[in-house]
């Protein structure tokens, strides 16, 4: 049996799509699964032992083409995917592509949200999945199962890396005079930078970590330019020393990285969910985004902690910190059009330091 799993989305929804993965295989033990997935996010799946095959999908190349070729590109995509003769094709995003996609492949069974705008594809599915509504992202991706009759036996978000990223992280921090285990993975920036806490906080609990905890605090970024540019404004606002390797770390690097701090803190990004995949304890801070689609999932439970709109919350091993705000989630790019969200330029700092000491016990204990 041939089973495609289509993720159009980012790296975070393709990582909190892997319990699907397991799970399929465990109801299908002989099942080839196979994912398509966008360029830049095949990090999640490319090590995942249960996937035997990526299909990656060149967006920005494919738009930048002229009508013509971009045409031939989207045709050879697709009849890349007829080639494969699919048993089974599940569509966990929204979206024509998708819905397309699944068509195209011919297969037997095709799940997937039904497109709004496109008539044509209205009766494509022979399953539809339900609304997400206010449950955790890992639930909604694990209705493709349940529209089977099956059961989950595993929630389990699952990140793998190769032993190559993590050679070069040890050597990394062995080279920092700092050891696995004992350090905090700070990832203070996001892809979409309204979703970033204040400079000047960011700033203050690095050096909390580092005089307060004695923990020595490892930064990352992605390799790009306004990513830098805001961990290097955060850097200057520190009056300690932190470890900066923002823009040198893959992705599976990073990874590495999250898999032997002490504890990871962040926003909500992907490598907040990567290190909660990893087990590392994650404290986020959450503001336009709603904890109760995106929180941290803790492996070891079975069900989501995350059932307020804001405020702060726990699940297992993991807390989120938002305001009490009646707006929080708003969904929006930042207050009024700035770029910029006030929920999260008004964190109060004590209240973040007491979740951190607790954390730090926790994880003594």
């Amino acid at each position: 049996m041939k089973i495609l799993i289509i993720k159009f989305r980012n790296i975070g929804d393709v990582l909190l799509s892997t319990p699907l993965v397991e799970n399929l295989k465990i109801h299908y033990t002989d099942a080839e699964i196979h994912f398509a997935l966008n360029k830049g996010t095949e990090a999640m799946a490319a090590h995942h032992p249960d996937i035997a095959k990526l299909h990656i999908y060149d967006r920005e190349t494919i738009r930048a083409l002229p009508p013509l070729a971009r045409i031939r590109q989207e045709l050879a995509f697709a009849r890349a995917i007829r080639r494969e003769r699919y048993d089974m094709v599940i569509n966990t995003t929204e979206g024509d592509r998708g819905a397309q996609l699944a068509w195209i492949s011919g297969a037997s069974v095709k799940i997937g949200y039904p497109p709004k705008k496109n008539r044509l594809l209205q009766k494509v599915f022979t399953h539809t999945l339900p609304p997400q509504g206010s449950r955790h992202t890992v639930e909604a991706n694990l209705d493709a199962l349940r529209v089977l009759g099956f059961s989950s036996v595993s929630k389990k978000v699952a990140m793998h890396y190769p032993d190559s990223a993590g050679k070069r992280v040890a050597t990394l921090l062995a080279d920092a005079g700092i050891t696995p285990g004992e350090y905090i993975h700070f990832h203070p920036v996001s892809r979409w930078l309204f979703k970033c806490i204040d400079d000047g906080i960011a700033a203050r609990l690095i050096d909390f970590c580092q005089r307060e905890l004695d923990r020595r605090v490892v930064l990352t970024a992605a390799p790009v330019a306004a990513e830098r540019k805001k961990l290097d404004a955060i850097k200057t606002r520190c009056t300690t020393e932190p470890l900066d390797l923002g823009g040198r770390l893959t992705l599976e690097e990073t990874a590495a990285l999250a898999d032997k701090a002490r504890l990871f803190i962040g926003v909500d990004t992907a490598v907040m969910h990567m290190a909660a995949a990893l087990d590392t304890p994650v404290l986020a801070f959450f503001g336009p985004s709603g904890a109760f689609h995106w929180g941290p999932w803790d492996n070891a439970c079975d069900e989501s902690g995350y059932h307020a709109r804001n405020g702060i919350q726990q699940m297992g091993r993991h807390r989120v910190i938002a305001l009490n705000w009646e707006c929080i989630p708003c969904g929006r790019d930042g207050c009024n059009g700035t770029k910029i969200s006030d929920c999260l330029m008004q964190l109060p700092e004590p209240l973040i330091h007491t979740q951190l000491k607790a954390m730090i016990d926790d994880s003594n204990s």
